[in-house]
């Protein structure tokens, strides 16, 4: 379980080829797994990964990657020097200030517009395979491991859009977003259960 507040960036050391899986080898420069464990999980670019290797002297964590979230992430698109957003899992008794989220990415969707207001950033984003279904006004997404609020909300063009403040923007990948980028993307869980068992209800009336 994550909460969508993303702890800051480290960057891809080394990408290792196995057979049906990959292992990223991520930086720590910042300290964020001096208590991590192998099968701790950590949300890269709101992925959930599982730690397969500590190496602190090196400065390194491992995780591995099957070639299935390979596909359906941006994690397959990455390469070395590249920086990604970290989060470690909730604790019990620690404050939420974001959502709930699983790091259970559905897809990728993709960045159609960027607008600079001052220090803030509007993105509009289009959402495939009709799923902007399970988008409303003021609910919220997870996008590269952040929780944003959905503060517009275009069913017939497949879109919606958010607004970044400056600190996600300090803190994450986000501040070099340009338009066609593609971002990892999560349905809130409670949405795609509400709206699902809705429309199963109606089909069968």
């Amino acid at each position: 379980m994550y909460t969508g507040i993303v702890q800051g960036l480290e960057k891809i050391l080394d990408i290792r080829q196995g057979d049906g899986f990959s292992t990223l080898v991520v930086s720590n420069q910042h300290h964020f797994f001096h208590d991590v464990f192998v099968g701790a999980s950590v949300a890269i670019n709101g992925t959930c990964l599982t730690t397969t290797h500590i190496d602190l002297d090196a400065n390194q964590v491992h995780f591995d990657v099957s070639d299935f979230t390979l596909k359906l992430t941006t994690l397959q698109t990455l390469s070395v020097g590249d920086e990604v957003n970290i989060e470690r899992s909730a604790k019990v008794g620690m404050e939420n200030g974001g959502h709930n989220l699983y790091g259970h990415i559905e897809g990728t969707a993709t960045v159609t517009e960027v607008i600079h207001h001052g220090e803030t950033l509007h993105v509009d984003l289009e959402i495939p395979d009709g799923n902007i279904k399970y988008f409303f006004l003021k609910g919220f997404i997870g996008l590269n491991g952040c929780s944003l609020t959905v503060n517009r909300v275009d069913r017939s063009a497949q879109q919606i859009s958010v607004d970044l403040i400056p600190e996600t923007l300090r803190l994450t990948t986000w501040k070099n977003v340009r338009v066609g980028d593609q971002v990892n993307y999560e349905i809130d869980q409670m949405t795609r259960t509400l709206v699902d068992t809705l429309e199963n209800i109606h089909q069968r009336q």
